[in-house]
């Protein structure tokens, strides 16, 4: 399992990577160190792999009976989310755990990151998020086709044959809203809540941001828990028969 954690880690980071340059750092603190050439989101989402890839490593080197510290902690993120895959998945959890823990792992990584001065969240970017989500849809469209094969057009013609002309180019439309709807809800939250911070910080830099920073990573978790979900829901509705 601790092992697989470290493995998830490297399977998806670099596909958040790939983007356009950043639109700039309005909103954001100083950087603590930026590459030339390279958008500080793609460098920053550099430091979120590495920061799972080597965790993953020495939790997958520290396994025991009984395990402690990062190996724990791992053992009880992936058993948390392999657990709620299974809640809506059933039996087909474990074929698609990899993405979904890595869609935990990249998004929550990348959303706490932002809130240490210096540093910038790299979904904060339109750039990454857009790649997320183009990923999770794809994917389940993907898996549909696999699972399904010729027949997965049921779900986009509906229940009715005559019906079909009027209801291929709306699912069509739905389902490529989907990408914009993912890609935006994080990128608003987190981006926004970057902006606020940073102006609370530099108004009052002392007592005043506290409850906004708690508030901060609470919806860090909110925003990454909300993506894997409607990953989900959009694997479950590829694999399951139409109706």
């Amino acid at each position: 399992m601790l092992a697989r954690g470290a493995l998830i880690a490297i399977g998806f980071m670099g596909l958040a990577a790939p983007a356009a340059a950043s639109e700039g750092g309005l909103g954001h603190p100083p950087l603590l160190f930026e590459i030339p050439g390279v958008a500080a989101h793609v460098t920053y989402a550099w430091v979120v792999m590495a920061i799972l890839v080597i965790s993953g490593i020495i939790a997958g080197r520290t396994m025991a009976v009984i395990p402690r510290g990062v190996a724990h902690l791992y053992e009880v993120i992936l058993e948390a989310i392999l657990g709620f895959t299974k809640g809506m998945l059933g039996e087909e959890a474990l074929r698609f755990f990899p993405l979904i823990a890595t869609f935990g792992l990249f998004i929550v990584t990348g959303n706490l990151l932002g809130l240490i001065p210096g540093f910038e969240s790299p979904t904060a970017n339109l750039n990454t998020t857009v790649a997320l989500a183009v990923v999770a849809v794809m994917y389940s469209e993907f898996i549909g086709i696999r699972t399904h094969g010729p027949g997965y057009i049921k779900h986009f013609t509906g229940p009715l044959w005559w019906l079909a002309p009027l209801m291929l180019p709306i699912e069509i439309i739905s389902h490529l809203a989907r990408m914009l709807s993912l890609s935006l809800r994080l990128f608003g939250n987190i981006r926004g809540e970057d902006i606020l911070l940073a102006v609370l910080l530099g108004l009052v830099p002392y007592l005043i941001p506290v409850p906004i920073m708690l508030l901060a990573v609470f919806t860090s978790f909110l925003q990454a828990f909300i993506f894997v979900v409607l990953t989900l829901i959009y694997i479950q509705g590829a694999v399951e028969h139409a109706h």
